[in-house]
């Protein structure tokens, strides 16, 4: 087997990056890849990955959805999408993906027409946050991980000419995304800021409403988020965010994979911890309600609560 790196710098003898690919259910990894490994072999079969192994999947998936996108903008002819939360997410014209993320049906046709081509395409959420946070002219809204800016954009229209709308992504290629998309539709009152969702660039009190679709559950440390979205919010402020539910009963080779977590499905809350952990960062008036199923064991919810 092929000699890699490990965390500490040190070499160890761990199955080849082509080997463990072959092998993704947890209950094959030890297996396939050997007992006694370390962490930095990537063959821990069962374990919660640790929170920066988590980052570093959704990067790559979200950057290669990006990519995608671009480039079937660029030609319009098929390609290969990784759609993050859709549903089975294989191959198609634009046309044919738009329709393959399970949020993209729940915005409707007047908003899916304000904005360009790209923005609908790069949704990859599992509801419509901006339909659940009852915006108001001259707020201030941000978005953790807003991706191609679907949600920023339309937020931004919302606020109107005296609010603004922030996006937040750690990804460069959703960045330069979203940023060509504003450019696009036009529209000025938006900034797009590269962070993680664990450690947002902004102020302490700057924000009236924190949304988010669908990638909370994707975080590998959700309480330091919640801690976040406390902090930035302004006292009363809001948090009204489309997000994932586990059912209580989630199988363990459900949570272990890696590809269903950055599909958000792994790495889901259930409601009661979801509660607690709300609870927990400060948030009062909680509310968390299922809209529709997106797994057999998993439900896409309205998460909402506020600041006191």
């Amino acid at each position: 087997m092929a000699e890699l790196e490990t965390k500490e710098g040190t070499s160890s003898s761990c199955c080849s990056a082509e080997v463990q690919e072959t092998c993704c259910d947890p209950g094959d990894k030890s297996e396939c890849c050997g007992s006694g490994h370390g962490e930095g072999c990537g063959c821990s079969a069962g374990q919660q990955p640790e929170t920066r192994d988590v980052q570093e999947a959704v990067r790559e998936r979200y950057a290669a959805a990006a990519r995608s996108v671009t480039e079937a903008q660029a030609s319009n002819e098929t390609v290969a999408a990784s759609c993050g939360c859709g549903p089975g997410c294989g191959t198609g014209d634009i046309e044919t993906i738009k329709g393959e993320a399970f949020g993209e049906k729940l915005y409707s046709g007047a908003e899916r027409a304000e904005l360009p081509d790209a923005a609908e395409l790069a949704s990859l959420g599992c509801g419509n946050p901006t339909a659940v946070a009852d915006l108001h002219e001259g707020e201030t809204v941000l978005d953790l991980g807003s991706g191609g800016g679907i949600d920023v954009l339309l937020s931004a229209r919302r606020v109107g000419p005296t609010g603004k709308a922030y996006g937040l992504d750690m990804t460069d290629e959703m960045l330069e995304l979203a940023r060509g998309n504003q450019r696009e539709a036009g529209i000025e009152n938006v900034e797009f800021v590269k962070g993680t969702i664990e450690d947002v660039p902004l102020p302490r009190d700057s924000v009236d409403v924190i949304i988010s679709n669908c990638v909370i559950n994707l975080s590998g440390d959700k309480p330091a988020v919640l801690r976040e979205a406390a902090r930035v919010l302004k006292p009363g402020g809001r948090f009204a965010v489309t997000d994932v539910i586990a059912d209580p009963d989630m199988d363990q080779a459900t949570k272990a994979d890696m590809a269903k977590w950055t599909g958000c499905i792994a790495g889901a809350l259930t409601e009661a911890a979801f509660r607690r952990e709300l609870h927990t960062a400060g948030f009062e008036d909680i509310e968390i309600r299922e809209t529709h199923r997106v797994h057999d064991h998993a439900g896409s919810a309205i998460v909402r609560a506020r600041k006191p």
